[in-house]
């Protein structure tokens, strides 16, 4: 293969807002932490071990602003992207590194607005299905005694 690839896919929850930068030429620029866990169990102790780690995303223009208006801390989200690393001079005189995903496309897993909807709407339509469910019942239709034939044609 002669070609290379470089692209990233993450499915992580938001560590924090998303922080806009506007450009005098109308571009923007989105940022946002995202955490992903890998879990397991430590096979001498027994006990189970989560690992997290930080990925830096960069979202452009338009899908910034939708970033900034439908997402918030703690939400799910899919990124799919490029990697990217900087380098620069930082106030101390000491050159500083950072890897960013430079998002490519993105879809909302969950929201927070969403599961808190679903939570409140489920809770409720668990209590009005329980409801239903025992007022059918009592209406129920009696059952067939099994010593009555049945007109099975086999």
């Amino acid at each position: 293969m002669s070609g290379t690839l470089n692209k990233v896919m993450l499915i992580g929850h938001l560590g924090d807002e998303v922080k806009m930068h506007y450009f005098e030429g109308g571009g923007a620029i989105g940022r946002f932490p995202i955490a992903t866990n890998e879990t397991y169990t430590n096979k001498q102790t027994g006990e189970r071990v989560t690992n997290t780690d930080w990925h830096n995303i960069v979202v452009r223009n338009k899908a910034a602003e939708i970033c900034e208006k439908y997402l918030s801390k703690g939400d799910k989200v899919y990124v799919e992207g490029r990697l990217k690393n900087r380098q620069w001079q930082g106030e101390d005189g000491n050159t500083r590194y950072s890897t960013e995903v430079h998002v490519q496309d993105f879809t909302f897993l969950s929201t927070k607005k969403e599961s808190m909807a679903n939570q409140q709407s489920g809770g409720q339509q668990a209590k009005q299905n329980s409801v239903s469910n025992t007022a059918s019942s009592s209406q129920a239709a009696p059952l067939a005694r099994p010593d009555q034939d049945d007109d099975l044609p086999f």
